[in-house]
């Protein structure tokens, strides 16, 4: 990893580089079309506000993953609830259905989140966020094709 890989404000030198994994309560698969977009655009805006860099996401329809560069003054989980906290705020008042039964009530997301740091590996799990819906429709073809 090159000197330049890192960042620098006015007292501290970082590389904080996360690979983060959360999904809608009950893992519905409801993340696609116009409610992804809708994510999509809102996750952008909102790291762009937190001055966090976003390296890749992917948005599947039942699970998002991202990899982030994340200021040291911002913890994750302070991360994690703005991220959660307003997408779901967005997504309800965009799509009031959702607040409906069998949906959530008041919850989108699951309570929880997987969160790794990403270090020396990054090129790797970068291509793995990237491709990994591309890989799971794959298998779901051929699931399909032995399931006759």
């Amino acid at each position: 990893m090159s000197r330049s890989a890192y960042k620098k404000l006015s007292h501290v030198i970082y590389y904080h580089v996360f690979h983060i994994v959360w999904t809608p309560k009950y893992r519905f698969k409801v993340l696609e079309g116009v409610i992804k977009s809708n994510i999509e655009e809102t996750l952008h805006m909102l790291c762009e506000w937190k001055k966090v860099e976003i390296k890749e996401l992917n948005i599947q329809k039942d699970h998002i993953h991202i990899v982030v560069f994340v200021p040291p003054k911002l913890s994750i989980s302070d991360l994690m609830g703005i991220l959660k906290g307003k997408t779901a705020i967005k997504i309800f008042k965009s799509f009031p259905n959702l607040k409906k039964k069998p949906y959530w009530g008041n919850h989108f997301w699951s309570v929880g989140y997987c969160s790794s740091t990403v270090g020396l590996d990054e090129e790797q799990i970068r291509k793995y966020v990237k491709y990994q819906e591309e890989h799971e429709k794959q298998i779901e073809a051929e699931q399909m094709r032995f399931d006759f």
